[in-house]
């Protein structure tokens, strides 16, 4: 009865943060035009429709923007573009406008532009332009829509962003764990490991060009450091000591992770490029799991050293270690926000694991999930979704999606089941 209890208690509560959450922007979004005229033109009309679809799709997973269902018909002009006529789109309860255009380039290539507008005041927020190679377009619209967000939200979007995942197939001592990485909305998906051996926790660089994840390709748990545009890969460290757990920096310069050099195993931090480890943490017990403050000023850590994992704060060069977790249970796999206004965290008790945030001082905590086997959470770009993995069977997990201001999660599609997933930020 008091698990029954609790689930109920926690279907109130998430259904009366939906409630609280302030209505969307209605925002309307015209095709894409072009100057361009001809064959030429009807080619670029085409990849300004399905840019215009994809920058649709792009906000209707955001709770702040509510897009109007483009249509074909309500194409402008190309002088439109910057002198838009809103008395058009008032009277559809559009909030803000985004307009653009698609233009071929003598060199193959092509230009893409947009324009975010108050459709009320009839005043331009911001504008942002691209030359890119024509297969690169859905990236243009990404990144389109991440003008349109931050022109509301002041937040930076997740759409331009890319997901990294331990990628699960196979039952028992069959199942296959590769790590695997995809653009936000799912394509460009790819394996980076080949599945050879056990892979865990893959964490990408800011700008999603580089990955580090722990292998156990050595029978021992190693990190491995690999450029995803060469492929190029090198262990983090040339070391015997087991090491894992690996954080980039916000600037992507340095590598927070734990190593064991004996009984226990403390927090390290690394140049990205390498060079030697500086050691910060000194405590007896398992401290692991480091994630820098956005103003990389500050490191979050899990610890043992209490008798059960909770979390601790320090300064970057190991000082000042404060514990910040002080409910029943243990707290795990800690991750700031990159607003530095949260901390995700994964919590284990009686009902199982589930994903919450608390301010970094410790106040303000709050379970976002239900459980009772979510864990692992990983913030998006804007601070204001997570990603986290979810138990959906025995021995199977997905990647699941929420909001930080309450509501449902939705399961993010993969190909197969997924664990472990982290969120990266703007690719550039």
């Amino acid at each position: 009865m008091k698990r029954l209890s609790f689930a109920l208690l926690s279907m109130v509560l998430g259904t009366a943060a939906s409630a609280q959450q302030p209505a969307a922007t209605v925002i309307e979004i015209p095709p894409l035009t072009s100057p361009d005229t001809g064959t030429k033109g009807n080619e670029m009309l085409q990849i300004g429709w399905e840019a215009t679809q994809l920058i649709a799709s792009d906000l209707s997973q955001t709770s702040v923007l509510m897009p109007l269902r483009p249509k074909r018909e309500d194409y402008v002009s190309y002088p439109e573009v910057t002198a838009p006529s809103f008395g058009k789109w008032r009277p559809l309860g559009a909030k803000v406008l985004l307009t653009g255009f698609v233009q071929s380039r003598s060199d193959g290539r092509i230009a893409i532009g947009c324009y975010v507008y108050d459709a009320s005041k009839g005043a331009e927020l911001a504008r942002k332009g691209f030359v890119l190679p024509r297969s690169d377009w859905r990236r243009a619209a990404h990144k389109c829509s991440a003008l349109a967000y931050t022109a509301v939200t002041g937040s930076p979007g997740t759409f331009d962003t890319r997901i990294a995942y331990v990628a699960e197939s196979g039952v028992g001592d069959a199942k296959v764990r590769r790590i695997a990485i995809m653009d936000n909305d799912g394509h460009n998906h790819k394996f980076v490991t080949a599945g050879d051996s056990i892979v865990l926790k893959p964490r990408l660089s800011p700008n999603a060009s580089r990955l580090a994840y722990v292998s156990f390709a050595d029978k021992e748990p190693k990190i491995d450091l690999v450029d995803l545009g060469s492929g190029q890969q090198r262990p983090l460290l040339q070391t015997d000591a087991i090491n894992f757990a690996p954080r980039f920096s916000p600037d992507g310069s340095r590598i927070a992770f734990s190593m064991m050099l004996g009984p226990n195993s403390d927090i390290y931090v690394v140049g990205a490029s390498g060079g030697p480890a500086q050691r910060l943490t000194t405590s007896p017990g398992i401290d692991t799991d480091p994630s820098f403050s956005p103003d990389a000023g500050k490191i979050v850590f899990e610890s043992d050293r209490s008798g059960s994992q909770q979390l601790y704060v320090m300064n970057a060069d190991g000082s000042n270690e404060r514990r910040i977790s002080f409910g029943a249970g243990a707290y795990a796999s800690p991750e700031w926000s990159p607003d530095g206004q949260w901390i995700a965290f994964t919590h284990r008790d009686q009902y199982g694991r589930r994903v919450g945030i608390m301010r970094p001082d410790g106040t303000g905590e709050r379970l976002l999930t239900g459980g009772p086997g979510d864990d692992s959470p990983s913030w998006g770009a804007s601070s204001r979704d997570l990603l986290f993995a979810r138990l959906i069977a025995p021995g199977r997990s997905a990647i699941y999606r929420i909001g930080v201001d309450g509501g449902q999660p939705h399961e993010v599609t993969i190909p197969q089941d997924g664990s472990d997933p982290d969120w990266s930020g703007a690719m550039d």
